[in-house]
């Protein structure tokens, strides 16, 4: 990985404050970030990579507390969850899974509606702690980030900062360049607001892999 400076991080972390842009690296592809509470930021992001409002994009978190923090721990599926989440970050966190959880909090996604710019959040969060010495330091400081693939959409994901580079120019105010992507495809993911839990893509973790882990 390329060596990086404290002043890269506190440009970033400035930067997502104010509601811009951010592109960053992560063990599998770039990612492009946003404050994931605020609607116009998390608004600019979906409409920088043309992705629909009803597709909100996952959050990245530096560890298994804070993904505990964000968790809705009520009811038999949120027991589940609160039981599965350590033994499956223990596994693969930092890494390419991606978990999706029932969350009590209010999440900037985007639902235009007549009469008023934002309504109802959504119930759910997919949540990922990224194998990135560098996200994670900028996470640390900023605290969650929703953070989706870097790239237009139906166009692949960068793989490096010249791609990301060429998708997005000066849409994004920081670029933090990470190096090569080491595993350059998406995470996988699972739906865990189900019982059974759900794969719904598969990825850098493998199913059986899941499935021996949580038994």
């Amino acid at each position: 990985m390329n060596a990086y400076r404290a002043e890269d991080i506190e440009d970033a972390a400035l930067a997502l404050k104010d509601g811009r842009l951010v592109v960053l690296p992560t063990d599998t592809v770039y990612g492009i970030a946003s404050d994931p509470f605020s609607p116009s930021a998390v608004k600019r992001l979906l409409d920088v990579k043309g992705r629909r409002e009803n597709m909100p994009p996952p959050v990245l978190v530096d560890g298994v507390q804070t993904a505990l923090n964000l968790t809705d721990d009520e009811g038999e599926v949120g027991k589940a969850i609160k039981n599965a989440l350590p033994q499956l970050s223990a596994a693969f966190w930092p890494g390419p899974l991606t978990i999706i959880v029932p969350t009590r909090m209010s999440w900037g996604w985007i639902r235009p509606e007549k009469g008023s710019a934002f309504s109802k959040t959504k119930k759910t969060v997919a949540l990922r702690v990224p194998d990135n010495r560098l996200t994670l330091d900028l996470l640390k400081q900023t605290g969650p980030l929703a953070v989706t693939s870097a790239n237009l959409t139906t166009l692949p994901p960068a793989t490096d900062i010249t791609q990301a580079r060429n998708y997005f120019g000066d849409e994004v105010a920081v670029y933090l360049d990470g190096g090569v992507s080491p595993l350059g495809q998406a995470s996988t993911i699972i739906d865990c607001t189900e019982r059974p839990f759900k794969l719904i893509r598969a990825g850098g973790i493998r199913l059986e892999q899941i499935e021996k882990v949580l038994g």
